[in-house]
């Protein structure tokens, strides 16, 4: 029997020691909910949860993208809309003037203002800075206030890398008046024989402008595909990361129950080894 050195309270400090580790690590993780709160925890997991969670937030950004792009086309859509409704009355216009015994001069000057009107329309359609259906410059003495025009091709970041695969290009047509042929020097229903050559140029038009909004429908649809996939790959990659950084509460519970029921039971065991050496006071006494 020895009493310098406690050979058995050395070895129930340590075992308590390692329990009170394990039983702190398991309340850190109970009240982070995450299984990795550091590299020492799971160095190479951390890494791989590191990069989904950037991913995450990539993806997320990109979604806004995809939906700010939506919301892009939309504004132009409205504005091809209601050039189309301006062409479909300057046929009226056209058509009516193009019968002999209709006095032209009652009608020109609505034909004139509806041709300034899809000027008017073209240069002021703008999202944010940009020029949706104008080049930038001066149309029809309209001179349009944008950084750059979406005639000449926008890019769209839609995916969490830099590449092809994950941008969109998209490019959309010029519907002022010259650029769908109507304009005031193009056209004319000052005459009998200009309004029917006037007939055919709006025909034209109409049939480009159908053509300008069935292409944003093509984006739309090509956006809204795009967006319900950056959808489910957030929610893959968010499950992925879980798997990885998350706790799992129940088994992390039975563990710090387990651990708490040692710990209790190592300061009791403590206390009986320290009592030990004090059992050679009897032979003392003897």
């Amino acid at each position: 029997m020895r009493i310098n050195t406690n050979v058995p309270a050395i070895n129930v400090h340590r075992n308590l020691t390692l329990t009170n580790r394990k039983l702190a690590e398991s309340l850190k993780r109970l009240s982070s909910g995450y299984r990795i709160n550091s590299a020492k925890d799971d160095a190479s997991g951390l890494a791989v949860a590191n990069k989904f969670r950037a991913d995450i937030r990539s993806i997320r950004v990109a979604h806004q993208n995809a939906a700010e792009a939506q919301s892009m086309l939309q504004v132009a859509d409205g504005a091809y809309s209601k050039i189309y409704d301006i062409l479909v009355r300057m046929k009226e216009l056209a058509t009516q003037a193009a019968s002999s015994q209709t006095v032209q001069d009652q009608l020109m000057s609505e034909f004139e203002y509806l041709q300034s009107e899809i000027d008017r329309i073209a240069a002021s359609t703008l999202y944010n800075k940009t020029a949706l259906i104008a080049a930038t410059g001066t149309v029809g003495g309209y001179t349009v206030k944008a950084d750059n025009s979406a005639t000449d091709g926008l890019t769209f970041q839609i995916g969490q890398m830099n590449g092809e695969q994950f941008q969109l290009a998209l490019s959309l047509a010029e519907a002022d008046s010259d650029s769908l042929g109507v304009s005031v020097g193009a056209i004319s229903i000052s005459a009998v024989e200009c309004a029917q050559s006037a007939m055919d140029a709006i025909d034209t038009a109409i049939t480009s402008i159908n053509q300008y909004m069935a292409k944003i429908g093509a984006y739309q649809n090509r956006l809204q595909y795009t967006m319900e996939n950056l959808e489910i790959t957030l929610e893959n990659f968010s499950a992925s990361e879980s798997t990885i950084r998350d706790v799992d509460m129940a088994w992390e519970v039975t563990q710090f129950t387990k651990n708490q029921i040692l710990q209790q039971s190592g300061i009791a065991m403590l206390a009986q080894a320290n009592m030990a050496p004090q059992q050679i006071l009897q032979l003392l006494q003897g």
